[in-house]
Formats: structure tokens, sequence, C-alpha cells
């Protein structure tokens, strides 16, 4: 199986290296997931690792190029893509190798061969793959987390759960089967958005990813700097359904619903983020 054409840029030495991985499409209600990559490129100043080609990977009439007009009035095509980043952080903390774009429609599998290809150019030792679905968390609440891993030894460690699901999976699902064998350790993350107000963008939800990979990972992702945008957007939703009685009955519901179940302690987040590195000390071929 041919992996897809990509351009190599430059990229220097990274320490240790994590990649985070997001997808807009079915598993990326609001945006959440792929803001939450476009927020550590911007944080950590992102630049350009690799261009794939996206001629094999779109059917351009379910996702179409825009045209848009730039600085110096001339008419560019921008094509769907998925482009990988580098960022290196402050010494403390892993460096980044970023994902994010489209889900392409087609050639999956070829797709995560490239992944693979461009995990072994950068050095990736650590991969993290975030996602957002829909659910009946009320927006007044916390977004609950929900973290996983399909290695038995790492969730021991972690306290996660193993992956359960059974049914039509996104690209995510495939390439967690496709790079079991190149990566020490995959982690995924995927956070419960309300379902009545699906919509991008959704800040909370992003920054609930943000923090859950704070804490497990130990990186800095500075998601507390999202508190406007959260309290712009909450004020919004407040608005939207202030008129509207059986919403707001049905938000009250909600809220009785999320209060009375029992909230699971996390473990400290040193503790998390020294057991993922003594399991990738122990385990550094993958």
């Amino acid at each position: 199986m041919a992996p897809i054409p990509y351009e190599l840029h430059h990229i220097p030495e990274l320490d240790r290296p994590m990649l985070l991985v997001a997808f807009r499409g079915l598993f990326d209600i609001g945006e959440a997931a792929t803001a939450a990559v476009e927020w550590m490129s911007m944080t950590h100043q992102g630049h350009p690792a690799a261009t794939i080609d996206p001629e094999t990977l779109f059917d351009f009439q379910e996702t179409r190029p825009e045209i848009r007009v730039g600085a110096n009035g001339a008419r560019e095509i921008h094509w769907p893509s998925n482009n990988l980043l580098w960022a290196q952080t402050d010494g403390r903390d892993r460096d980044l190798v970023l994902l994010s774009g489209h889900e392409p429609h087609l050639r999956w599998r070829s797709f995560g061969e490239t992944i693979i290809e461009l995990i072994k150019q950068t050095g990736v030792e650590l991969v993290v793959t975030l996602g957002a679905t829909l659910g009946t968390t009320p927006h007044t609440r916390s977004f609950p987390v929900t973290a996983s891993t399909g290695n038995s030894e790492l969730a021991s460690r972690l306290g996660l759960a193993m992956p359960t699901y059974e049914g039509p999976t996104g690209l995510i699902g495939s390439l967690h089967e496709a790079l079991a064998d190149s990566v020490s350790a995959m982690i995924s993350l995927r956070v419960s958005v309300p379902h009545y107000i699906p919509g991008p963008p959704s800040p909370k939800a992003t920054a609930a990813l943000l923090a859950r990979l704070e804490s497990l990972t130990g990186m800095s992702t500075e998601h507390a700097n999202l508190a406007d945008e959260i309290r712009d957007w909450e004020s919004r939703v407040h608005l939207a359904i202030d008129d509207d009685d059986e919403v707001k009955a049905y938000v009250a519901q909600l809220e009785q619903q999320f209060d009375e179940q029992p909230r699971l302690d996390e473990a400290d987040a040193s503790t998390l983020t020294d057991e993922i590195e003594t399991f990738l000390k122990d385990h550094p071929e993958g």
C-alpha cells in the first residue's frame, strides 16, 4: 500500500515529541478537537513540517475548495488539507508535532502509512488523538472528557478505560490500529458536547480537552486563557434559550441528572505524567 505523496519541510531535532491529532468531521462536534490542536499550534508557535497532497484523499464535490482574495487582490484556491506542524516548547515539556484538518474521504489505510512515515521522520514517541461527540452534558456544567488507550499496561498505570465501542468508526479509529506497532503509546481523548448546541465554535469543549491533555501529560496548554471566550459563549447560549421555557426545563433536567452522577476522582497530574514517562522509558521501541 503506497503512502500518500507529501512534501517534507525543514524540521529541527525535536525533544521526545508528542503527536496531537484531530480531524474535522463526524467526531469533531463543534470543531472542538481541531480547535484544540490549532490552539496548541498558536500557543507554541507551530511551523510547517510536511504538506500532504490532498488530490487522492478528497472528493472535492463533498468538501469543496474555497476561492479567497489575498491581500494583494489576487484570487487563490484553498484546498482541503491535512498538514503537519512542529513546535518546540520551553524545554520542560515534550516538543510537539501537530496534525489537524479535514477527515479524508478516501484511502484511509494509505493515509495511515503516510503518518507512520512522518512519525519516523519526526521521532514521535507518544500519540494523543482528540475528538468531540454529542452528549447529554448541560452547557452549565463542566464538559466530561473520556480518556482511553488500547494498551492494557498503560491503561492500568494511568487508570484509563480500554476502548469498548463497536460500530462505524472514523479516521481516528483506523489510525489507532495503523499506528499500534509504530509508537510506544497512544491515548484517545473525547469530550462530550451538549447535543442541543452542536455548532462551532465550542470553546468550553476545547478547554476541557486541553485541560485533560495537560493533566495527563504535564504539557502546558494555557487553557485558562480561553476563559473570556467561554464566558461569551455561555452568555450567547443563555440568551438563545432564555425565552424558551421548554428548553430551559430540559436543561434543568440534564443538570439534575449530571449532578446526581458519581464523579470519579482523577489521579494527581504529576503522578500521571510520571507514569507516562516511565512507560515510555520501558517501551522505547513502540
